[in-house]
């Protein structure tokens, strides 16, 4: 999916921030992504990345800088936007199907078009025949599967998420990101993703920049231009293995910088 001209989905300039009187956690630092582009976000501990999310989310306002989100700020954006946190944060009282809809209802969406919705997305993830299991029985991927589906409902067009698969062994993280991208041809939103593994960084991205730690700051930018639809015969590639040695690379500089 090549990225649209126009107005960027996210542009930060000079955005710094800082807790109270502590050390800082990012550096000033200017970005921009543009519309249709999947931009992951890779680097150590202490580096700033789910900091950086937040931010962009408008779930913490920065210390200094501006921040857009097509044109607006990340408050008048909110609309835009769905977050997906490294845990599922599934509400234990209410079913998968629930779940799903608790975007929708918030947007005071008809019960008719709350259940088709939330139908069409359990059917996207594979989870229609769980509909009215409450979390403590669904497995950890498949929480994280009633996540994904409940953050799309709202259609949004920009995509945040925080190391979505961390917990999750290495075959089925590798499942989830070729079935996130599948939901990205579909939907057609932007996507920002955190996480500290090179090869899911170089599967999903369009662009990946690599951060340094202490206080958290731009190192390098990587392009990925492997074409979609990514399949997993693309992890088996040589072009695959040089790109993840060199953003390996990358990232031990980052984290000796």
């Amino acid at each position: 999916m090549s990225a649209a001209t126009g107005i960027p989905m996210i542009e930060l300039a000079g955005v710094a921030k800082q807790f109270g009187k502590g050390r800082a956690v990012l550096d000033p630092l200017d970005l921009e992504v543009q519309k249709g582009e999947f931009v992951t976000m890779l680097g150590p501990s202490g580096c700033g990345k789910s900091t950086l999310l937040k931010l962009i989310a408008g779930l913490t306002a920065p210390t200094t800088g501006t921040i857009r989100v097509d044109g607006m700020t990340p408050k008048n954006a909110r609309e835009l936007i769905s977050f997906i946190f490294q845990d599922a944060t599934l509400l234990p009282w209410r079913n998968v199907l629930q779940n799903v809809c608790l975007g929708l209802e918030l947007e005071h969406e008809s019960t008719e078009r709350q259940r088709k919705k939330a139908d069409e997305l359990l059917k996207m993830v594979g989870l229609q025949q769980v509909s009215k299991a409450y979390p403590r029985e669904l497995s950890g991927g498949m929480k994280m599967r009633v996540s994904i589906a409940r953050a799309l409902a709202t259609s949004p067009r920009l995509l945040l998420m925080d190391e979505p698969f961390a917990a999750l062994d290495e075959m089925t993280r590798d499942r989830f990101n070729e079935e996130l991208l599948r939901l990205r041809e579909e939907q057609k939103w932007t996507g920002v993703f955190v996480t500290h593994s090179v090869a899911e960084a170089v599967f999903l991205s369009t662009r990946i920049v690599i951060l340094a730690p202490n206080p958290g700051r731009i190192h390098a930018m990587l392009a990925v231009d492997f074409p979609f639809p990514r399949t997993a015969a693309l992890r088996i590639t040589p072009e695959f293995d040089a790109l993840a040695a060199s953003l390996s690379r990358l990232l031990r500089g980052a984290i000796a910088a």
